[in-house]
This record gives C-alpha cells, structure tokens and sequence, in this order.
C-alpha cells in the first residue's frame, strides 16, 4: 500500500481578507466615534493601512479590522503588526499591517522536531521551500500529526493541511 501524505503550510484566503477589511472599512465609515477624525482602512495588496487624527484611534481601527478577520475565519497570526505601533506622518497617524504567509526556516525546523519528539514512530517529514510534506504509511498517524500541530499554540504561525491523501 502506498504512504499517505499531506502538506503543512501556512496560508490565508485572500478573499476573505479582502471582505474582512472592506466590512472593517464600512464599519470605521458609519461608526459614530471614528466620524470627522480621518479615520479609514484600506487593503492595498499584502498590506493593510490605516489612519486616523489620534494613536488610540489607529489601534481601535486595529481591532476593528482583527475582530471581522476572527469572524472570517483568519488567524490573527497572519498579521504582521509592527511592535513600534502606530507612527506620525503629517498630522496623520497611520499604521500599515503586512499579512505573512508561508513556515519560515526556523518554524518549519521547530514543527519538524515536535513531530520527531513527539509524533507517532514511523511518520517522516520534510521542508519544501514554505511548507512540510508529512508522510506515513497510515492515515491516522497524519490525523494524530494534525492534532499535535493543533494543540502546539507555541507556534508563531497559522498552520493549514492539504493535499491529504
């Protein structure tokens, strides 16, 4: 019998994204405290901008957008929130939020230890460029792989399978 696989990787719906932050962008327009304060939100292809008058309205624009991401099913780890926080440009406060995709080098290496360490005898894996091919000669050690990844919130990455076969 042939070895079933699946790929780990890291990636987002860019549609989805894109509805979050439109739905965002309609709730920052009509809400009555981001009114005549230059607030607004935009996707501009892998990066989310954001503006406003103030810092505490940028990060409110901020959570605005990461509460409709939640509702859309994006992982708050896609975001690459700079840790300097909103900067001054102008009289403008503005804050731009890259999306990462793809298991850098180091998590790709760490996830290949914790199937090492902890995962069933017998599962093998391998880095392929941004993602993990894992390969077993049963199916259920792939599903017991994927609950062990699933309960690893230690990863500073959003994990996805497919191409389970």
């Amino acid at each position: 019998m042939a070895d079933a696989s699946m790929d780990v990787v890291s990636k987002f719906d860019k549609q989805e994204v894109a509805n979050a932050v439109n739905t965002a962008a309609k709730e920052v327009g009509n809400r009555y405290d981001f009114k005549n304060v230059g607030a607004s939100v935009e996707l501009v292809g892998e990066v989310i901008k954001m503006q406003a008058n103030s810092e505490e309205r940028v990060k409110a624009i901020l959570d605005v957008v990461q509460t409709w991401l939640i509702k859309r099913g994006v992982s708050l780890k896609h975001l690459d929130v700079p840790e300097a926080g909103p900067r001054l440009s102008g009289k403008e406060y503005k804050l731009d939020v890259s999306l990462k995709e793809g298991i850098s080098a180091e998590n790709a290496k760490k996830i290949n230890k914790i199937i090492r360490d902890e995962g069933p005898k017998g599962v093998k894996s391998q880095i392929h460029g941004d993602e993990l091919r894992v390969s077993s000669k049963s199916r259920d050690d792939l599903q017991a792989i994927q609950r062990l990844l699933r309960e690893h919130s230690d990863l500073d990455v959003a994990l996805t399978f497919t191409n389970y076969r």
